[in-house]
């Protein structure tokens, strides 16, 4: 990936996973990994999380390269508000939500 998306900033620490489930966003991650199960993986996923223990950011790694990136923003009634997913060299799409969790269109 040749620019990752920078990781949400508050974060105050990462965790790890073995992947996420749905389709829909934010992703829900399953399979939580210790620190010491990372380097034995060639796949895995490293996240961040608000104070509220909502997703904002995960990475998805594949030999040490992020394959898939999501940054996350929620409106203060705990709606997401915001996505940003950005796949291998690709540009980042953006996703913008009302406050009611429906997708907005860009003009």
């Amino acid at each position: 990936m040749a620019s990752v998306i920078e990781v949400p900033a508050g974060a105050p620490s990462c965790r790890y996973f073995l992947t996420y489930t749905g389709v829909g966003i934010p992703f829900r991650l399953v399979g939580p990994l210790d620190e010491a199960q990372v380097p034995n993986r060639n796949t895995f996923i490293r996240a961040w999380f608000d104070s509220d223990e909502r997703l904002i950011g995960f990475d998805k790694l594949v030999y040490g390269e992020v394959e898939l990136a999501h940054r996350y923003a929620y409106h203060a009634n705990g709606w997401l508000a915001r996505a940003e997913i950005m796949m291998c060299d690709e540009e980042p799409i953006v996703l913008q939500f009302d406050k009611a969790g429906a997708e907005v269109l860009a003009e």
